[in-house]
């Protein structure tokens, strides 16, 4: 009965990202909009992706303003509650390449495959023209799940100020032996308390930055 739930409490919190677009507004300040896909249209890729147990999606950003704004990501890697590593992850200002420095339209598409290699979680942010793969330490488990939190807490975002953006987090481990990422992800609030609040080990926050 135990496994049963377990699977159960997974299989809806999948099911609510599985090759889902979500379209929000989430800064009335802004023109500023956010669009994302998870996972894909076919079920026979969704099946492998999830067998091999990467996480994908695709996230477009659009806006009048984002011509000509450089673009900053960062990560957090929390374990037991505390921040031990604030890094950038990529800063389009000092790649190198000034065709790339600034966002040359109105929109920004890129795709985020990440997954679990032994003890290390490997993101891979792919734009149009170029990739950036990072790896990270990590625990030894395999329930890690990379969600938009953005999107999921419907956070708010805008130009010119860092705001939270994705999290690869461990799941709530209820009483009852059922794991739960969406009591997670959605909690919205003290994010980079998440550890202390649901006994999370390890984690990683990433934020964005438009300017």
């Amino acid at each position: 009965m135990k496994k049963l739930m377990i699977l159960a409490v997974a299989f809806i919190c999948f099911s609510t990202l599985n090759a889902q677009k979500n379209d929000v507004d989430f800064n009335t300040t802004s023109d500023l909009k956010m669009v994302t896909e998870y996972g894909s249209d076919n079920s026979e890729i969704n099946d492998l992706l999830s067998f091999q147990g990467i996480d994908y999606m695709k996230v477009d950003f659009s806006g009048k303003d984002l011509k000509g704004k450089s673009y900053h990501i960062t990560v957090k890697e929390i374990w037991n509650g505390k921040v031990v590593n604030d890094t950038t992850v990529f800063d389009s200002k000092n790649i190198g390449i000034k065709h790339f420095e600034t966002i040359n339209d109105s929109i920004l598409s890129m795709r985020i495959i990440a997954r679990h290699t032994g003890n290390n979680l490997r993101v891979k942010f792919k734009f149009p023209r170029f990739s950036v793969t990072k790896d990270y330490d990590a625990t030894g488990s395999e329930d890690y799940s990379l969600r938009n939190l953005a999107d999921e807490s419907n956070l708010q975002i805008g130009y010119n100020e860092t705001f939270y953006f994705l999290a690869y987090i461990l799941p709530y481990e209820r009483e009852d032996g059922s794991k739960s990422w969406c009591d997670v992800g959605t909690s919205g609030d003290s994010i980079e308390k998440w550890g202390e609040k649901f006994g999370i080990e390890h984690y990683l926050l990433f934020e964005m930055k438009f300017d």
